[in-house]
């Protein structure tokens, strides 16, 4: 999800408690201590999907870090070199897919790591999920024992999708199929091994948190299929469904974030101590974009008369409004991603043909993701999320300076409104009885936590371990 509503909930180091006695939680150990060891052809591997921040990327052949940690020789956006190793290319005539860099993913961000004030500091992250599943006896076993939870000799099949978060979440969901294909062949063999007989075609369940959720839904949608060229909206068929039995989509921004706006726009703040990302770096990034709130949901409005709405997808607003990589205030940073332009006007134009390329993908992926369509039989999308934390609903802009100001504030989990996780259409509309979403849901759970805190809470784990373990239906 957003880069700083993520980040500052991960940094979170301490809460204060309540007067009343705490809710015992269940021994999930022993709870499903028997359910664990149970490796009939009914149960199925797992692959969790972390969400945006939520894979370490490393500079390919040196393994600098680009994002995971901050000490050392990380790549430090203030800098000329870090701030151009963090952004995605930028240039005239390319497309997004075209525009490559050296940086690779390199793992689930199961911890972070930072210096504060010249401490070393180690944060728990994705840990938490990858808890949950070690409980039920789920285990990578392509890594072993890496990361920061052994799960023991008596293990299931677990894989960690791990990611470049800063790219296109269509081109990630192709990659995702491609990993899903290798993986299921592994899988078979490996159950060929254990039973001595072939085993019947394989399927997975799939964990993904915030936008590892959107890049799961175009999968099961639209499998390895690209957006079409000219714009018209793809054929649903489904293809990754034939890979998939149950999906569990955790705190997904399904209509998008006023955050992302608020970030591309000002960029974000990870605190005192930590690097500043400016909005010309945070807009290389397609993926970003793609975190945007639905213009029809009144997510932007006039800061002089709130029943004026924006279309935030339309690049001459951007430039209009002097956001993100249209900032005349980004010509320093502008210079430090393209110092092979020396022409300032040239750069501009670079920049504001990207942030274009940008917008009219982010626009076509909603098209596709927004589109009503009836899950398989055999499929099931279960949500969890958040509702019970004041949530950015809404924006309002000063036309005259660009200046972007929070406007409504409703249920979520404080950085995903409980409207966007569910998609509903009823939001600028006459409100109606009965959910309207163009996602068929086969349940949902409401959390009392925040965006990245629903992943400890008891009672996700619990509900997601009956599910992988008990559920049989």
């Amino acid at each position: 999800m957003p880069l700083r509503r993520v980040f500052s909930i991960i940094v979170l180091i301490s809460s204060l408690s309540g007067c009343a006695a705490p809710i015992q939680s269940p021994d999930l150990g022993e709870l499903y201590r028997r359910a664990a060891r149970e490796h009939d052809e009914e149960r199925h591997p797992v692959i969790v999907i972390p969400g945006i921040l939520g894979s370490k990327l490393t500079q390919g052949g040196t393994d600098r870090i680009v994002w995971g940690a901050f000490a050392g020789g990380y790549a430090d956006p203030r800098t000329p070199d870090g701030a151009r190793l963090f952004a995605l290319p930028m240039q005239k005539d390319y497309d997004l897919s075209n525009l490559r860099d050296d940086v690779v993913p390199n793992g689930v961000l199961d911890r972070v790591r930072l210096n504060l004030l010249g401490l070393p500091l180690e944060l728990n992250a994705y840990v938490n999920i990858l808890a949950t599943l070690g409980v039920g006896g789920y285990r990578d076993e392509l890594l072993g024992k890496a990361g920061a939870i052994d799960y023991g000799q008596d293990h299931y099949t677990c894989f960690q999708f791990d990611y470049d978060w800063r790219r296109d979440n269509v081109e990630n969901a192709r990659r995702l199929h491609d990993f899903i294909r290798e993986r299921r062949g592994y899988v078979e063999e490996a159950l060929n091994r254990r039973y001595g007989r072939k085993p019947r075609e394989v399927k997975f369940d799939i964990v993904a948190h915030s936008m590892g959720g959107l890049i799961a839904r175009y999968f099961l949608q639209y499998g390895n299929a690209d957006l079409p060229a000219d714009g018209a909206a793809p054929l649903i068929t489904w293809a990754g469904a034939k890979y998939v039995r149950r999906a569990i989509i955790i705190g997904t921004p399904n209509a998008g974030s006023a955050e992302a706006l608020k970030e591309l726009v000002d960029g974000a703040h990870f605190g005192p101590t930590l690097p500043t990302y400016e909005p010309a770096v945070l807009g290389t990034m397609p993926s970003v974009y793609q975190l945007l709130p639905r213009s029809r949901h009144g997510a932007l409005v006039d800061a002089a008369d709130s029943s004026k709405t924006y279309d935030m997808f339309d690049p001459a607003l951007w430039e209009k409004m002097g956001w993100g990589l249209a900032s005349r205030k980004q010509a320093r940073v502008l210079e430090n991603l393209l110092p092979e332009i020396a022409d300032a006007d040239a750069r501009r134009s670079i920049a504001l043909d990207h942030q274009t390329k940008c917008l009219r993908r982010a626009a076509a992926f909603h098209a596709a993701l927004d589109a009503p369509a009836k899950p398989p039989s055999g499929l099931s999308l279960l949500l969890y999320a958040g509702d019970a934390v004041p949530t950015l609903a809404a924006l309002s802009v000063d036309t005259q300076s660009g200046k972007l100001r929070d406007a409504l504030w409703a249920e979520g989990d404080g950085t995903v409104l409980r409207t966007s996780a569910l998609m509903d259409e009823r939001v600028g509309r006459t409100w109606t009885a009965g959910l309207v979403s163009p996602i068929r849901w086969t349940q949902v759970t409401f959390l009392l936590a925040n965006h990245l805190g629903m992943t400890k809470d008891p009672i996700f784990s619990d509900n997601v371990l009956f599910t992988l373990l008990e559920d049989r239906g």
